[in-house]
């Protein structure tokens, strides 16, 4: 029944607090109040106590003067939630969410949690202030997903009445495959030629064969650092330099069919791997995911990591 109920809720980048989206029911605290009340009439009618008369008709009052003063501090509040930085599944999804108070007075004990969670969280929102908070939630599988419903309540000020509106957004977190927990080495073995041929690679090192001896005007970024700290040692001062005419042979290439796995999730969860070991090692990578999927050109660099990661989760 809550899902039906929650499906027909519009959704929004923003929502603002109404009298439209705003619900009220009574807690335990106002039905125990309620039957106390009834007692009290109902004495007081038999017995001809004009004291619980007062007292019955003054708590009333006061249960449904709190009614008012609930309302009024939810209604104008605005919900702003945006989308959370991508995620691996399995992983904590970070929800920042703006509770904005345009108006000149204060909101007090609002809570706020998922429409399906437990855990309640309680702010108070200064006047004409923004108050930013941080919701999580679990990355249940790759690609897209909704981000779940945010519920705003408060029991303010008496607590025998519960007022609460939900916010469905429409923003989505995009979810990477979760990488394998103990995956193989690279594939530095094969390495693409451009050509369909195929050139060793230095698998301990980590580094490619593809160097050249340091030539007077080479940018340094080109020179292998790790040989040049080994020249040094020994004396002799002999730099090497990567060699961009065999570039094309340093290009690793992390494909699907070689993953030896046959099931797909298996097989993303592993390239996933390999593309977090290569970017960290700074090799040049591209990855091919199959016929139905773009391939991702050879590169190197955070962009080029979050793109393949992207791929992976919407293969």
């Amino acid at each position: 029944m809550r899902q039906w109920w929650l499906a027909q809720l519009p959704s929004a980048s923003r929502h603002a607090i109404s009298r439209r989206n705003l619900y009220l029911l009574p807690t335990r605290a106002g039905w125990m109040l309620a039957l106390t009340l009834l007692v009290l009439l109902v004495t007081s009618i038999n017995f001809q106590l004009n004291l619980g008369f007062l007292l019955t008709f003054m708590l009333t009052g006061a249960a449904l003067v709190s009614v008012g003063i609930g309302y009024r501090n939810l209604l104008g509040l605005q919900l702003e939630l945006h989308a959370p930085e991508a995620q691996f599944a399995g992983q904590p999804l970070r929800l920042d969410l703006r509770l904005d108070n345009p108006s000149r007075r204060a909101r007090y004990a609002l809570g706020i949690r998922h429409y399906q969670g437990h855990e309640l969280s309680l702010v108070d929102a200064p006047p004409q202030a923004t108050t930013p908070m941080q919701l999580s939630t679990q990355a249940q599988q790759r690609g897209y997903q909704s981000l779940p419903a945010v519920l705003v309540e408060t029991r303010f000020p008496l607590g025998v009445f519960r007022m609460w509106t939900v916010f469905r957004t429409t923003e989505k977190a995009l979810v990477y495959p979760s990488p394998e927990s103990h995956p193989p080495p690279l594939p530095l073995g094969l390495a693409d030629a451009g050509s369909g041929s195929s050139t060793s690679l230095r698998a301990s090192s980590g580094e490619f064969d593809g160097v050249r001896s340091y030539r007077r005007g080479d940018p340094l970024k080109l020179v292998v650092w790790k040989k040049a700290a080994t020249s040094l040692a020994t004396g002799n001062g002999h730099f090497v330099v990567r060699d961009n005419q065999h570039q094309a042979q340093q290009d690793l290439w992390l494909d699907a069919s070689h993953c030896g796995l046959a099931e797909r999730e298996a097989q993303l969860s592993r390239l996933t791997a390999w593309v977090l070991m290569a970017d960290q090692q700074g090799l040049r990578y591209g990855l091919r995911l199959g016929a139905a999927n773009a391939e991702q050109a050879a590169d190197s660099g955070p962009a080029h990591r979050q793109a393949c990661l992207r791929a992976l989760a919407l293969a």
